[in-house]
């Protein structure tokens, strides 16, 4: 059962490899290569783990972990300023129906 390790870790790095190439927006790719070559690359080279390992070093662009949320991108409620003012201004307004 042993022998079959080494198989599985290639296959399973050029599985992900390739997923993560085609769930790439066009955008986030480095411009040497398009999308569709860098795809290519990953299928042809994937056995000896050249394409795989090239696409996650050099085929994508990566961004540092916590950098904060991006423009556009879903913010937890206890992190939105917005949705917190929002609760306070319920809030006041439940305090005033409460007093009249």
């Amino acid at each position: 059962m042993l022998r079959y390790l080494p198989f599985l870790l290639v296959l399973a790095l050029w599985i992900y490899a390739f997923i993560d190439c085609l769930n790439t927006p066009e955008e986030q790719v480095r411009k040497p290569l398009p999308k569709v070559a860098w795809v290519i690359v990953i299928l042809l080279f994937g056995e000896v783990l050249v394409g795989p390992i090239a696409w996650l070093v050099a085929g994508k662009k990566r961004t540092a972990p916590g950098a904060g949320p991006a423009q556009g991108r879903w913010v937890a409620p206890d992190d939105n300023p917005e949705f917190l003012k929002s609760l306070d201004e319920d809030d006041h307004k439940k305090d005033d129906r409460t007093q009249d």
